[in-house]
């Protein structure tokens, strides 16, 4: 019989941890093909901080006091490695980190300026969920050669739907490069219509990006996509599957047919970023 997997501080450990490994190796990518772009990541009491560039959504921290209280001297540190690159100041912080770290970052200025369901699944023994298909439509991982594939079908997913469409482009295909990142297409007919990433750390499978282009939505890319994803992670020997989605959104009610449950709900902290006109 399979032990039972509780939202439990142990548990966000892991799940938070497998996403700031993620975002490290998404920032070594870029720093790798673009040099000059000065991405860089270093890890500070306990936590993942990372800078993408001043627009990037990778910019920003993981973990922090969750593996280690944060004092107010750690604080310095993160935001001075910020400040010195003219970015602004983001921290995803799990409800289950040290609770000193809530009344330190309002001391200190910063506000909530974002919710996500952090959502997981046991893959061991888990039954494929009866739900309906559509028998047309494909995935596959893809290879090397269609890298620009899967940044383009990825942004023609999220245009309009974000704040940095200008970017896009380029961070998805720093996403398509990550050195290990398992990248899915979904073919309606063979034309690419869906993209999502997976990437595993310690048995933990973090499914990430999922997108489906205007005028294929609603006919079930994203299913297909998910399922493809799951069944690799079981495949390839993880444990645990993880996403994030807005709270509330179709990406939430997706992963819940499937299985997933609510973690707990993550706040992202900003600060330079709540004040700016």
């Amino acid at each position: 019989m399979t032990a039972p997997v509780f939202s439990d501080l142990a548990l966000s450990r892991r799940l938070e941890r497998a996403e700031g490994r993620a975002g490290s190796r998404y920032v070594e990518a870029h720093a790798r093909l673009e040099p000059q772009s000065g991405a860089e990541w270093t890890e500070m009491a306990g936590a993942y901080a990372m800078y993408d560039g001043p627009r990037s959504p990778v910019t920003q921290t993981f973990c922090l006091g969750l593996f280690q209280t944060a004092a107010g001297t750690d604080l310095d540190r993160i935001e001075a490695f910020y400040r010195k690159r003219g970015a602004p100041i983001m921290h995803e912080v799990s409800p289950l980190a040290d609770k000193a770290v809530m009344p330190l970052l309002c001391a200190r200025g910063y506000q909530p300026i974002e919710l996500t369901s952090v959502m997981y699944l046991p893959l061991a023994g888990r039954p494929a969920p009866d739900l309906p298909r559509n028998g047309n439509i494909r995935t596959r991982m893809i290879e090397e050669p269609d890298q620009e594939i899967w940044a383009r079908t990825s942004l023609e997913g999220w245009k309009g739907l974000v704040e940095f469409d200008d970017i896009l482009l380029d961070l998805m295909r720093m996403v398509a490069a990550v050195e290990g990142g398992k990248r899915f297409l979904a073919e309606l007919d063979g034309r690419p219509i869906a993209a999502g990433a997976l990437n595993i750390d310690n048995e933990v499978a973090l499914l990430a990006g999922a997108s489906t282009i205007p005028e294929a939505r609603s006919q079930g890319a994203q299913r297909a996509l998910l399922e493809a994803r799951l069944r690799y992670a079981a495949e390839s020997g993880c444990v645990l599957a993880m996403m994030g989605a807005e709270p509330g959104s179709a990406s939430q009610r997706n992963a819940e047919r499937q299985g997933f449950r609510i973690a707990y709900t993550r706040v992202k902290w900003g600060l330079e970023c709540a004040t700016r006109e």
